[in-house]
């Protein structure tokens, strides 16, 4: 009889080869490994981008052939304007899915009528966590938000590509001395592709670390685009090995970034292979 290491390994290591069934096979049998061993604070979600093609219907039901059962909010699905009715329904359609919406965002927020705006819809929905991307002259405004609110707001890293927040260490650098509810949410490919080490980054920064958009990425330069879990150049199980280091107790959300018109192959591959390294 094969071990759980070699299973996991001949599992979940080459699962890139396997059909979908058998990447749900195989994340059913991972998840059953993980419920006999010591839950981790972490917890697996999915961000909402992930679904920026579908309806929540659509959304809802993947994550629930895929056993997922936290979702970062976007806007398409629930729209700022929502009225106390529509978040409700929103909140009970989840609820049916045993699914929580424990965020919002990403939200842009370019003045601080806007942040006003971020933080009355998180009060509205009823979540204490935003995600999003605010001009840097806005900053100490925040901070008092979120002192004020007790709501807090965590800073999006984009890549290379972004001039105002491309990596963890910047933004670790401009909030070091605001209010401790102003952190970030870590987008582990994009400080890849901006060059830097996730696993340290999330060693450094982890107290400032509200949020993390779990994914891989195919190269450590700005070329690099994102992959399933387990097929490109972050060493995931040391990731893993550092979260736990370190106790962090955020989600972990996958944002799936390649085949968005049709994601739920790639999602469950990854979920399998996370639960799997989980697993261990």
């Amino acid at each position: 009889m094969n071990t759980r290491r070699e299973f996991l390994q001949k599992g979940f290591l080459g699962i890139s080869g396997l059909t979908l069934a058998s990447t749900f096979q195989i994340e059913a049998k991972a998840t059953t490994l993980a419920k006999k061993g010591k839950e981790d604070n972490f917890h697996l979600g999915v961000a909402g981008y992930s679904f920026v093609n579908f309806k929540l219907d659509e959304s809802l039901k993947m994550m629930k052939r895929m056993d997922i059962r936290y979702l970062c909010i976007k806007d398409f699905h629930l729209p700022f304007k929502s009225t106390a009715v529509e978040i409700n329904n929103f909140h009970q359609k989840l609820k049916q899915s045993d699914i929580t919406g424990y965020a919002v965002g990403p939200i842009y927020t370019n003045s601080t009528k806007a942040i006003d705006d971020a933080f009355d819809y998180a009060q509205r929905v009823g979540v204490k966590l935003i995600i999003g991307i605010p001009n840097k002259e806005d900053l100490a405004y925040l901070s008092n938000k979120t002192k004020e609110t007790g709501i807090r707001f965590a800073i999006h890293n984009h890549g290379p590509e972004d001039k105002l927040y491309p990596n963890a260490t910047v933004i670790y650098n401009l909030i070091k001395d605001l209010d401790p509810n102003l952190g970030m949410c870590f987008d582990m490919g994009h400080d890849t592709r901006d060059g830097q080490d996730a696993i340290k980054d999330l060693q450094s920064y982890h107290k400032r670390i509200f949020d993390i958009h779990l994914k891989n990425v195919t190269s450590a330069t700005a070329e690099g685009t994102t992959c399933e879990l387990g097929r490109g150049v972050i060493n995931i199980p040391l990731f893993v090995k550092e979260l736990r280091k370190v106790n962090y107790s955020g989600k972990c959300s996958l944002e799936h970034e390649k085949d968005m018109e049709d994601p739920l192959a790639g999602l469950a591959e990854s979920t399998g292979y996370f639960r799997g390294v989980c697993a261990v």
